[in-house]
């Protein structure tokens, strides 16, 4: 990394915005440049689709607020301006009204009086209205949106004892579709015989038409054709400059899915996709996660441009090729495990452009398809990130965040020697194997899990992860130096499940998000079973709470059959005892240990999120043809942003 480049770029409410870095792009051909910017042009048209997925009004409210913020006549300047700034960031931050990870609206720091102020002394003739209400109407709904709590008060609803579509405020249901309603339609047109089924719903609004449930299928000519017809314009130059046939193939295939809305379409680019390993450029564009809907079915629109680091890949080829030897010593029953292990394709990436849902927040790591029969039969990609990981890394070193929780000096040295690279490992684990991992009982579907699949699935990753990183299979492989570093991977982990990653969560709320109910649900339960052996201790040190792991071996065991029992979960697709353990053990906090968490990062005025500005890339042009590209990292947050709404607003 270049000496001298700083990492950190803003901060405000519980938020901070860092940059990466985009090490070896300069070493990059002119066509392999040509390709990653057409592809990076592709991963910012999709922009507005996500915005809309997250809420219905989501784009009505940012254009409005982007246009105040653009258009302000008075003076700009005082507490309420600044937290009018500060709303705005949040919005872009989150693609929508909602927290990005807690799911709950926002509500501003200024008064409903100050935006009325604002909106009459900002340019009218600019105000985005909506469709079917006047300009003044629409300021109202804009109001209710933005300062009534419970006016949408959740993107999305996971309580079983509601209506989770009805209630939940994104926009993959019709207003007047209920839960009920959706999983008869998708329960109807499911075939529980068909050893290859497309992902129904995936790429579709469910909503009634004259009284008949109909899907908006996401395509060219229909729901978000607009945007789609942008993204489809980049991947049809990303054709011409492909690095080799099988990349052309699959980008071409994409794009007839994107023509088509064809699922089948869409799995034959995922098997494409999976079977290109001759790449060092390559990509994800399309409506692939499902973390959002709160039936686990709709997709959410993501973008990731990334070329491959061939040193970093190292560890993960190592990985792929005993794939087959972690799925045979894997706790679980034999019957829930496969025979052989087909196509785990690792590698560590360098991340060149981030879109959608995978910004301006970012994974540090991704495993897909998700579709389980395309994983038996053809495999997966699997990826670390390494620049995303490493920007996070170097700008935590001054917070102050491990010298505070940590139990002792030791604990202290050993993270700093050892936690970058187990939580790098423990990625490529979580991603390259404990995704690829297990089989489905013949006649289940991951659809029966409903709003319990995501936190399971990250669950089930996240276990057998822990219980190989304390293998000595994996200093044997050369992965880790000694099982002192794995040892450093049970602290970070149960401290975060337990402690720390409640400073997200506001004061009197449950844990919603998918991947913290999973975190808290494996680290409460092994420290109840492991109780009675005092596995893991809670120790009060002038009146400072810390977690001390007394047993690494017995904690190991604890993850083996918690993981054993998650897999036949999800084998077996068990519903009700999903519900079980992630009501039990994922959702309620300790109230007095999450005061005295917040209390104490209050005091580190260190935010609890982190996202990113992507680079910028310039095409030299000379006689009508690209001759090169450039990199730069000079753009600000807002800036960005606001270019991205006035050069990429498709919708």
């Amino acid at each position: 990394m270049e000496q001298g480049f700083s990492y950190f770029l803003e901060q405000f409410a519980d938020l901070r915005i860092l940059k990466y870095k985009v090490p070896g792009f300069e070493n990059l051909s002119l066509k392999q440049k040509k390709l990653v910017y057409f592809l990076s042009q592709a991963a910012i048209c999709g922009r507005d689709i996500l915005y809309d997925q997250n809420g219905k009004y989501n784009l009505l409210a940012r254009k409005s607020l982007e246009n105040i913020y653009k258009t302000y006549s008075l003076e700009r300047k005082g507490k309420e301006w600044d937290e009018f700034v500060i709303y705005l960031k949040r919005v872009w931050f989150s693609n929508g009204l909602h927290h990005h990870y807690s799911n709950d609206k926002f509500i501003p720091n200024f008064t409903q009086q100050y935006f009325k102020f604002l909106c009459s002394n900002s340019g009218l003739e600019k105000f985005l209205t909506d469709k079917e209400l006047s300009f003044t109407d629409t300021i109202k709904l804009l109001e209710n949106l933005i300062f009534n709590k419970d006016f949408y008060a959740q993107k999305i609803v996971s309580e079983t004892q509601k209506d989770i579509v009805k209630e939940s405020a994104v926009n993959f249901y019709g207003e007047t579709v209920t839960q009920k309603t959706a999983e008869e339609y998708y329960s109807n047109i499911r075939s529980r015989n068909d050893s290859k089924p497309v992902s129904h719903g995936l790429n579709s609004m469910l909503d009634y038409e004259q009284g008949k449930l109909i899907e908006r299928t996401w395509k060219l000519g229909g729901m978000y054709s607009s945007a789609i017809e942008k993204i489809c314009s980049w991947l049809v130059k990303a054709v011409d400059v492909a690095e080799n046939e099988e990349q052309k193939e699959g980008i071409r295939k994409l794009i007839e899915y994107y023509e088509t809305g064809d699922l089948k379409a869409w799995d034959e680019y995922n098997i494409l996709w999976v079977k290109d390993l001759k790449s060092h450029i390559d990509f994800i564009n399309g409506f692939i996660e499902v973390y959002s809907d709160p039936l686990g079915m709709k997709g959410t629109w993501e973008s990731i441009v990334n070329f491959k680091d061939i040193e970093a890949t190292r560890r993960t080829i190592i990985i792929s090729e005993n794939a087959q030897w972690f799925e045979d010593n894997s706790p679980v029953h034999n019957r829930f495990k496969k025979e052989k292990v087909k196509g785990v394709s690792a590698k560590v990436i360098t991340v060149a452009m981030l879109g959608g849902d995978c910004y301006p927040a970012t994974p540090i790591g991704i495993n897909l398809p998700n579709a389980d029969w395309i994983r038996k039969e053809y495999g997966s990609k699997s990826v670390t990130i390494d620049n995303i990981t490493y920007a996070y890394a170097q700008a935590d070193l001054k917070s102050g965040f491990l010298e505070e929780f940590s139990f002792s000096e030791e604990d202290i040295e050993l993270e700093k020697k050892y936690g970058y690279l187990t939580d790098s490992l423990h990625t490529d684990l979580h991603e390259c194997l404990g995704h690829g991992s297990g089989k489905l009982m013949p006649g289940v579907s991951s659809e029966d899990l409903k709003n319990y699949h995501s936190p399971i699935e990250e669950t089930r990753a996240d276990l057998f992860a822990l219980y190989f990183i304390l293998d000595p299979k994996l200093v044997e492989l050369g992965l880790l130096p000694n099982l002192k570093a794995g040892e450093v991977q049970y602290q970070r982990y149960i401290r975060n499940g337990l402690m720390t990653q409640l400073r997200r969560i506001e004061p009197g709320k449950n844990i919603e998000q998918a991947h913290m109910r999973n975190r808290q649900l494996i680290s409460k339960w092994c420290f109840e079973k492991g109780k009675d052996e005092n596995v893991i201790e809670i120790k009060k040190i002038k009146n400072k709470s810390y977690i001390k792991i007394n047993d690494y071996n017995k904690l190991r065991g604890l993850f083996g059959e918690l993981l054993r029992e998650i897999q036949r979960i999800k084998s077996e697709g068990d519903f009700e005892e999903a519900k079980r353990l992630v009501e039990n053990y994922g959702v309620l906090v300790d109230v007095e240990l999450h005061k005295e968490v917040l209390e104490r990062v209050e005091k580190l005025n260190l935010p609890a999120y982190s996202g990113f500005v992507n680079p910028t890339y310039i095409p030299e042009i000379a006689d009508n043809e690209i001759v090169d590209v450039k990199v730069t990292y000079s753009e600000g947050y807002a800036d960005q942003m606001i270019r991205y709404s006035e050069d990429f607003s498709f919708l």
